[in-house]
């Protein structure tokens, strides 16, 4: 082995794939062309509930280039499957509005599209129902919610403690449906090879052994006689965590018409069939003596699923971890109704259920006369409130004290008034768990002094195939640029999917022990490395699996500063600064971009994005970027991140957190603070649009 070089970990590093993304050369799922490639459109239901009683092919299958239709009558029979979403076109029920009842395949992507387009379906509708309405006898507590979490939590007696408070803040919180739209839509490239027997699939996924698993189970095949590569991911923030409808309607026409298939989602198909952030309802209860110490914290949260599979977002688990109250109720109830199964968006939980609790505990310090910064410091638990676990690190407070000192909080908490304009600011919380998956890698050392790393990690433009490069270059001590990454395909060891923060966690402890293992070989060899080089591998089941006995979460503090025109209505965010607290910063380039982009989220949901379900038809109203207004450069301020290092031997070998989602957790929050401090109203309902700031104002 060299000399030890400068450690790769740490250092600034630049994406591996960069170049190839700006210069076009980075293929996704819908460019890669096999010979004799076709297209597939589907053909999503025009109505809300009820079932397909016929479906008339004739026009479609007439046109030119048109190939085949598939249809609940005439599709392949497909296997089991956890998620009843995935077993598209194998009966005539239609669970909402956009569910897939037919597949147009053809020779072109205009010939398929305009063979959807010809298709004619029958329906015998029943009446739908698609109001959340916190009420509703169907309405019930669920055992868990999403994460694995239970439904219900109670410590102490919430309700008395409330009642006997001196202070008391009862308080009502609404966050609309919301959707990922990643730039890429999802797709997928699928070849049968009927010699080999043997599937290629090309996804936009998060996880391509997921993927592959479903496949294999779905068609009945062996799992290695099924490969799905996601090497390029043009975005996700969960739409693509699990397998979608999509990639199962590639793989059947592949194998119906003995043809490879590209399908493409249209973007105002993704509401629909992709999942999306459930609207969320929050009551906020808290109780407290005169100095600010909380006495009560009940946060009780209503969503919405769909009939065909149960989503519960754990809008209301966060509660469980930010605050010292001695009494404390946590609690979800869902109301199943005629829409598209909710699911994963960036932070599934965290996101709408601090908002509501970080507005809260704004309007607590209001109520009390207290600076809001000073009300979180005096209610920081000494142990996780919930579980009275210790946690493994937490640094709220420093996060929430170094942001008020580069904020200049304390010169900036007189609101203002230039001409139309009310400038305000505001601050909250923002936290995330620490989560962690068993994973597998291997790790080669190559004849002519390089190596080559290989794990079934996914890089959805997040830069995880950078970071892993430099984990493996510490672990053998020699410069990343001697080190390859290979990830993105389900014939590699398996890993998890990018989800829940946890894939660099993950998936780069199985490299660090992998490249560690490789070392001890190398250092044992005599000899030059041999023509077929040296190989070790590395599985971290059962490390990942053994239960901590601390609380991990990472931690920070949001500040904003907004203005509001009490002309036009439009509220705009001046300045946004974060600070957290996410264990080791392993790449700062690709980390704070991270950061950003999860507060660019933030701000969207706080002041632009939102959808409605049409109560006539059924459907989502906002299904494009025309729409559904996502944050565009002229919206972004500039955005200013820090973050304090943290040493947490409690975690992994890394000490790395995970970073892909806290940033967007607490920025509506401040966001909102910032208007009701700048404008002395406060509006509970989510994004703070024109309307609702005029009506408030005026």
């Amino acid at each position: 082995m060299d000399s030890t070089p400068a450690p790769a970990l740490g250092a600034p590093a630049a994406r591996r794939e960069g170049r190839e993304k700006v210069t076009g050369t980075a293929r996704y799922a819908a460019e890669h062309a096999p010979p004799g490639r076709a297209y597939a459109w589907p053909v999503p239901a025009t109505a809300a509930c009820g079932h397909v009683t016929a479906v008339d092919t004739a026009a479609a299958l007439a046109l030119p280039g048109v190939i085949e239709v598939l249809t609940p009558f005439n599709a392949p029979r497909l296997g089991p499957a956890d998620d009843p979403n995935l077993r598209v076109l194998q009966d005539t029920a239609v669970p909402h509005r956009g569910w897939y009842v037919a597949l147009a395949v053809a020779d072109t992507l205009e010939a398929a599209r305009a063979a959807a387009d010809a298709v004619r379906v029958s329906y015998d509708t029943a009446p739908h129902h698609t109001a959340l309405d916190p009420g509703h006898p169907d309405a019930y507590t669920p055992e868990r919610v999403n994460g694995g979490y239970p439904a219900h939590r109670e410590r102490g007696d919430a309700a008395a403690a409330y009642a006997s408070s001196e202070v008391r803040l009862d308080r009502t919180y609404s966050v609309p449906p919301l959707h990922n739209h990643p730039m890429e839509p999802h797709a997928a490239t699928a070849h049968w090879d009927a010699d080999a027997a043997t599937l290629t699939v090309y996804d936009s996924s998060q996880g391509a052994g997921l993927v592959r698993t479903t496949l294999a189970t779905l068609l009945d095949l062996p799992e290695d006689r099924v490969t799905v590569i996601s090497e390029h991911v043009g975005g996700a923030f969960g739409c693509k965590g699990t397998p979608r409808p999509h990639v199962v309607l590639a793989a059947m026409a592949t194998r119906h018409t003995g043809r490879p298939v590209t399908l493409a989602l249209p973007r105002r198909h993704l509401a629909a069939v992709v999942g999306h952030r459930p609207p969320t309802l929050h009551r906020v209860r808290l109780g407290a003596g005169r100095d600010g110490i909380l006495t009560s914290l009940a946060h009780e949260v209503t969503t919405h699923t769909s009939r065909i599979r149960e989503f519960v977002e754990q809008a209301a688990v966060p509660g469980r971890v930010m605050y010292a109250a001695p009494a404390l109720l946590t609690t979800h109830r869902v109301l199943p109704l005629d829409v598209p199964t909710p699911s994963w968006m960036r932070a599934p939980g965290e996101c709408p259920g601090m908002y509501a609790l970080e507005c809260a505990m704004d309007e607590l310090a209001g109520l009390l006369g207290t600076d809001p910064v000073e009300l979180r410091v005096r209610n920081e638990p000494d142990a996780e409130p919930d579980t009275g676990h210790p946690f493994s690190s937490r640094h709220l407070v420093a996060a929430l004290r170094e942001g008020a000192a580069r904020f200049d909080w304390d010169a900036h908490r007189t609101p203002r008034r230039e001409g139309p304009l009310l400038i305000g600011t505001g601050v909250a919380s923002s936290t995330y768990p620490v989560y962690v998956a068993p994973a597998s890698a291997r790790a080669h050392a190559l004849p002519d002094g390089t190596f080559r790393v290989e794990t079934a990690a996914t890089d959805l433009g997040t830069g995880a195939r950078t970071v892993l490069g430099q984990i493996a270059a510490d672990a053998l001590a020699v410069p990343a640029d001697r080190v390859a990454v290979d990830i993105g395909r389900s014939d590699l060891p398996p890993g998890p999917v990018a989800g829940g923060s946890a894939g660099t966690a993950s998936w780069g402890w199985a490299v660090h022990d992998a490249c560690t293992a490789l070392r001890t070989v190398l250092d044992r060899h005599r000899g030059p490395v041999p023509d077929t080089g040296l190989t070790a591998s590395a599985d971290t089941t059962a490390s990942a699996k053994q239960r901590s006995p601390y609380a991990r979460h990472a931690f920070g503090a949001q500040f904003a500063e907004v203005q509001a025109d009490t002309v036009t209505g439009e509220v705009r965010v001046r300045r946004l600064l974060g600070v957290f607290a996410a264990g080791r910063i392993l790449n700062p380039r690709t980390a704070r971009s991270q950061f950003v982009g999860g507060m660019v989220m933030g701000l969207g949901m706080a002041l632009t994005e939102h959808s409605d379900i049409d109560p006539a038809f059924g459907d989502f109203a906002q299904s494009d970027l025309a729409s559904y207004h996502v944050p565009a450069h002229a919206d972004v301020p500039d955005i200013e991140v820090h973050w304090i290092e943290e040493h947490d031997k409690h975690l992994n070998p890394l000490g790395g957190k995970g970073i892909g989602e806290i940033g967007i957790v607490g920025t509506a929050a401040a966001i909102a603070n910032a208007f009701h401090h700048a404008t002395g109203r406060r509006i509970r309902e989510l994004p703070l649009t024109p309307d609702r700031v005029l009506a408030a104002l005026h």
